[in-house]
């Protein structure tokens, strides 16, 4: 098998700087998760030479990022073998959603530590033989393990002294960002309640307090007290997003400084019994004969009165995720707005002549700012919409779409010309009336095939139909052929925010394709209709306003 020319490319030069070590880990990571089956054995040994070369250069959240992205769609066992004997953080990202076969599990089992193996054991997924598999390694294969000096030194005591808390870090602020947590917040949102039956067994009494250890590195790896799930792998050393699960700024800027932490707070995730807010007290404590830090042994408690703001409920169950997004939607929206506004002023001239190359950069931030606008109010559109509705009743505003898609036709005239992509949409029948208002109806055919744009080759040419059938008069269809790019690609990895149809690193999309898909899905199921994701086709069904029988079977090719 003859050498991979992009491999090549990528290790023919030594990284630089840091910044060209976290971009070559990431093209590394996303070859070998798309095509690490098909590279000669030269290549694949390269690759991971070069990749434990560069992981003490790039950055723990990092690895856990490109660990989270490639594993729901990543089928190659050595690749997953080499995150799992990671940190835990970065283990459980690739352990908790890596998909293999029974055989590569079985290879993959007894090269893994214990730590990757409990997270294993968490899983309800796997089938009986990995099960089987795991158990065979002894029971102590799966118990994580306890700290080996843990009764050496007492955890220190829960200071009294409430101590003001100083902002937590700002975080990620990118938009994918918020692509996550949106989809992590419907995904929440979406399953059903379950009513505990009179056979289940009684929810168990709110936890009170737990003691905890982390490694150098700041990440939980010992607990007691509370069910290891809930915080195990969960680090100190980097403040939390939000109300995400993790802790602020006090403890983020101790852990720097291996300094005391005294009353910082912690929010966790699970069970009713561990869920919520805590703080918690922790003393930094080092190798008695090497002077060595060790990390951080602490003790944690549920917050008093006076240390939850007023109205702000202490656990998580009662607090809408959605809110939060909201919030920093808006917090997005005003540095924008400004933005915006200084640069219309700078292209009017309205403080007095300006250069033609600076307005022309001027115009330019407007354009910009007016594809950022556009992305945010999908975002905004995003955290408002119930996954769990039925499909809602059909509204009184009638929209014709095949005006609709006219105007997006000509919307997207730039974008196509740019990357030398035909559309060709046929109508097929007629009248196109839908129950549905116009801005939506906008909102989902402009997102659905500029996700497919973005997806497509360069010339090639993008196939649909818009169809009134007779038989399904009651609904209209948009249905747009699968870009090459997608043909073989399942449902499931379609809508997958961290799918990536070119193997690039996440990110390379502000929008994701699954992210635009789930999109247009809810905006349709608001209005009565769907989108399904058909093998050869994805279709979109809107609710039909033509009159009954009144369905002409003429075909009017689209321009």
């Amino acid at each position: 098998m003859t050498a991979d020319p992009m491999i090549a490319t990528i290790l023919r030069h030594a990284p630089a700087d840091r910044r060209a070590s976290i971009a070559v880990w990431r093209q590394l990571t996303d070859i070998l998760a798309q095509r690490g089956n098909q590279l000669s054995d030269d290549d694949i040994r390269r690759s991971f030479h070069a990749l434990s070369v560069l992981r003490p250069q790039v950055p723990e959240n990092i690895r856990r990022d490109c660990a989270s992205a490639v594993a729901g769609h990543g089928r190659f066992a050595p690749l997953v073998a080499f995150y799992a004997n990671d940190v835990p953080a970065v283990s459980a990202a690739m352990l908790g959603r890596a998909r293999l076969s029974d055989a590569d599990w079985a290879a993959l089992l007894p090269a893994t530590g214990a730590m990757a193996r409990s997270i294993l054991a968490g899983r309800s997924d796997l089938s009986e033989a990995v099960r089987r598999a795991l158990v065979s390694l002894g029971a102590g294969s799966v118990a994580l393990p306890q700290p080996e000096v843990a009764s050496e030194a007492a955890p220190p005591p829960i200071a009294d002294e409430v101590v003001t808390a100083a902002p937590a870090g700002t975080g990620p602020s990118q938009i994918s960002e918020l692509v996550r947590r949106i989809d992590k917040y419907q995904s929440t949102r979406s399953q059903p309640s379950m009513q505990p039956s009179s056979a289940s067994p009684e929810p168990r009494a709110p936890r009170a307090a737990f003691l905890f250890e982390t490694g150098p590195d700041g990440v939980i790896n010992w607990i007691d007290g509370i069910m290891r799930g809930a915080a195990i792998g969960l680090s100190i050393a980097e403040a939390a997003y939000g109300d995400e699960p993790g802790t602020d700024g006090v403890a983020a800027g101790a852990f720097r400084h291996r300094a005391e932490i005294i009353n910082a707070r912690m929010v966790l995730a699970g069970t009713p019994a561990e869920s919520g807010e805590w703080r918690f007290s922790a003393l930094p404590w080092f190798d008695p004969a090497t002077g060595q830090f060790r990390g951080y042994r602490g003790s944690a408690r549920r917050p008093r009165g006076n240390e939850i703001p007023y109205g702000r409920p202490a656990s998580l169950d009662s607090v809408d995720p959605g809110d939060s997004i909201r919030q920093l939607i808006h917090e997005l929206r005003s540095p924008l707005n400004a933005i915006s506004g200084f640069s219309q002023i700078i292209s009017s001239q309205m403080f007095g002549p300006v250069s033609g190359a600076y307005r022309a950069m001027a115009d330019t931030i407007i354009a910009d700012s007016a594809s950022v606008e556009s992305i945010i109010d999908d975002l905004d559109t995003a955290t408002r919409i119930e996954p769990t509705a039925s499909i809602a009743p059909a509204t009184g505003e009638i929209t014709d779409i095949a005006m609709v898609m006219a105007h997006v036709e000509s919307d997207l005239a730039p974008l196509l010309s740019e990357q030398h992509i035909d559309l060709s949409i046929s109508r097929v029948g007629g009248p196109f009336l839908a129950r549905s208002d116009d801005a939506n109806s906008r909102r989902m055919i402009g997102r659905l095939l500029t996700a497919l744009v973005d997806v497509s080759e360069t010339g090639a040419v993008l196939v649909g139909q818009l169809v009134v059938e007779p038989e399904h008069d009651d609904m209209l269809q948009l249905r747009i052929v699968r870009p090459v790019a997608i043909r073989f690609a399942t449902a499931t990895d379609l809508l997958d925010p961290g799918f990536s149809p070119d193997g690039e690193a996440p990110g390379a999309a502000i929008l994701s394709l699954g992210f635009s898909l789930r999109l247009v899905d809810s905006l349709a199921r608001s209005a009565g209709g769907r989108l399904d994701i058909g093998h050869n086709a994805l279709t979109l069904h809107l609710p039909s306003a033509n009159p009954s029988g009144n369905v002409e079977l003429d075909v009017k090719l689209g321009e």
